[in-house]
């Protein structure tokens, strides 16, 4: 269950594996059921810097055509008039029951809604980690791309007449039942959600861990237990679901790779122009005109 990829641990939660702590919810988790597991792991080193909590899904194709045109941008910036006449392009997410859906899509629809809890155990004791869930999105997304109608500081009125999201357990308007400030179209998880990944294969920010003082690692050396609420079905698309760790520096991200593919990919340049730069000054001045014979 527990692996490293690229220095940052990330632990699969699927429960596809008959010996999983999560094997029965992912036997028999639906869109309308609800399953608690715990996954323990180990970190073989500390995490110093602030800790960036990412959840991962594999062999989802948010790339596809249709499920990236599926949603209504207008209704998402708080547009009445959206909101109670989606877009066409949301079909078959657009109506429920003869009321327009808020918000109306197929990326809406397949929310990802697993919650995840981190503990910390120290001689048996264990000890919840503190999580952020806000700063997780893009300040263009929050400020800009989304916006809930205006009208009413209730929100259940203001999407009165309006029905949750088919796969949905609650409308949106009740996204965050501890935080009023983070409900409807401007919930965080809902907006790092409808930014759709290029890969099948992709993480998404989920919260973050802030260091508390400079004497103290944000994460600890030693063991762990991962709580999963198991919302989120995957076994119908063959799909995998894990929890990733990871810090930031000023450079960016713990993942190389593209560090790597850039350093590689310019040595070889630099590589071939020097021996291109070679061969011309050995042959470019020769002449290469021949006497024909008469």
């Amino acid at each position: 269950i527990f692996f490293k990829t690229f220095f940052f641990p990330q632990i699969d939660y699927t429960g596809i594996e008959p010996n999983s702590p999560c094997n029965s919810c992912a036997m028999n988790g639906t869109w309308n059921t609800t399953c608690t597991c715990e996954v323990p792991f180990q970190l073989d080193q500390p995490f110093e810097g602030n800790v960036f909590m990412y959840y991962g899904l594999s062999n989802f194709y948010q790339n596809h055509r249709r499920y990236v045109k599926s949603r209504d941008d207008s209704q998402l910036n708080g547009d009445k008039a959206s909101l109670k006449d989606p877009s066409k392009e949301c079909e078959p997410y657009r109506m429920s029951d003869g009321l327009p859906i808020a918000p109306c899509g197929a990326i809406a629809n397949s929310l990802f809604n697993d919650t995840l809890v981190l503990y910390y155990i120290d001689n048996g004791t264990r000890t919840e980690i503190p999580l952020i869930k806000k700063g997780i999105a893009w300040w263009t997304d929050k400020n800009v791309k989304f916006r809930n109608p205006t009208g009413d500081s209730n929100l259940s009125t203001i999407f009165k007449g309006t029905t949750k999201p088919v796969n949905w357990p609650k409308p949106v308007y009740e996204l965050d039942p501890t935080d009023k400030d983070n409900n409807g179209f401007i919930n965080e998880d809902f907006i790092v959600w409808m930014r759709t990944a290029a890969l099948p294969t992709f993480r998404k920010l989920y919260r973050l861990i802030e260091k508390k003082d400079s004497l103290t690692a944000t994460l600890q050396q030693g063991n762990y237990t991962l709580h999963v609420t198991y919302n989120y079905p995957v076994r119908s698309f063959d799909g995998r679901k894990r929890m990733i760790l990871s810090t930031i520096s000023w450079m960016g991200g713990k993942n190389p790779f593209l560090g790597i593919a850039y350093i590689t990919v310019g040595s070889i340049c630099f590589f071939l122009g020097v021996v291109l730069l070679i061969i011309h000054h050995k042959y470019g001045s020769r002449n290469t005109s021949a006497d024909i014979p008469n």
